[in-house]
């Protein structure tokens, strides 16, 4: 059976404690723009080194949700990982800031913003454990 929205997405399991970051980000409003987003991280659409350069510092998934216009991605790390530094180090890598211009085609953003820029840290305002 296929997941779908209603039925749940399976979660990657570690055998680490793993820290969860929450973002958000918004989308032109151009139904032909969104498409093009979603078709540009489809699975073999999203460039090699962008996924490389992702795993290289130290992020173990990165999930990206939408709903209309909005974006909320998920990026999961170790304990000891941060985010700061890595932001940092991602920027730097090979083709990171050509993906970073070419996504702000479809993104509510300035041109020529890093990822870390135009993603709005979440706060989390509830759990249940």
């Amino acid at each position: 059976m296929s997941k779908t929205k209603t039925s749940g997405y399976k979660v990657q399991e570690y055998n680490v404690p793993v820290q969860r970051f929450c973002q958000t980000l918004d989308l032109k409003d151009k139904p032909e723009l969104i498409a093009e987003y979603r078709k540009r991280h489809s699975e073999g659409e999203a460039w090699s080194e962008i996924i490389d350069g992702i795993r290289e510092v130290g992020i173990l998934e990165m999930e990206i949700y939408i709903v209309g216009t909005r974006l909320f991605m998920i990026v999961e790390a170790p304990l000891d990982f941060n985010w700061d530094e890595a932001m940092a180090r991602l920027s730097t890598l090979p083709r990171q800031q050509e993906w970073e211009d070419y996504m702000s085609e479809f993104q509510v953003a300035p041109p020529g913003a890093s990822s870390d820029e135009k993603w709005v840290m979440m706060e989390r305002m509830f759990h249940l454990y």
